[in-house]
C-alpha cells in the first residue's frame, strides 16, 4: 500500500483533484473533525462524497477514528502547544485507540491511500504523524 497526504486548505480545486489524480488514489480517508463547516469549501464532507468517485472512480470515506483529540486539537490551534507536543500527543491518541491495527482491518485492501487532513503554510496536520506511524507499522 502507498499512503500520501492531502491538505484540504490552501488549495484550489484542480490541484486538489490534479493530486489525487497523479497519485492513482483508490482511497481518500478524511481524518477531519470538522469537515462540513463552510471553512472546508469544495472539500466539505458532501461534496467529496459526490466528486471522489465521480472524477476519481475511487472510495471517499471519513472516519474520526484517525481525527485528532478534539481538545489536543485545539490547544495546538490556538498556540498553546508546538508542534511537537501536539505530534506526541497524537501518537499517544492513536496508540491507545489501537488505531494503526484497525486502519489495516479496514482499510488493507486499498492500494493507494490519501490521508487528508488540514496543513497550512502556517500549521501542520495530524496526517504526516498518521502516515508515519502507518508506514513503521508495514515495514514491521
Amino acid at each position: 500500500m502507498n499512503i500520501y497526504t492531502n491538505s484540504a486548505y490552501e488549495t484550489t480545486a484542480e490541484e486538489f483533484f490534479d493530486k489525487l489524480t497523479a497519485e492513482k488514489v483508490d482511497l481518500l480517508l478524511d481524518t477531519r473533525l470538522k469537515n462540513t463547516n463552510q471553512l472546508a469549501g469544495f472539500t466539505k464532507k458532501n461534496d467529496l462524497e459526490y466528486f471522489v468517485p465521480k472524477l476519481l472512480h475511487a472510495d471517499y470515506v471519513h472516519d474520526k477514528l484517525f481525527s485528532p483529540a478534539p481538545t489536543i486539537l485545539e490547544r495546538y490551534l490556538h498556540g498553546n502547544i508546538g508542534w511537537d507536543a501536539y505530534a506526541d500527543a497524537y501518537r499517544e491518541d492513536m496508540r491507545e485507540r489501537d488505531a494503526v491495527g484497525q486502519f489495516f482491518e479496514r482499510y488493507g485492501e486499498y492500494h493507494q491511500v490519501c490521508l487528508l487532513g488540514t496543513a497550512t503554510r502556517k500549521r501542520r496536520s495530524h496526517v504526516e504523524v498518521l502516515k508515519e506511524l502507518l508506514e513503521q507499522f508495514q515495514k514491521a
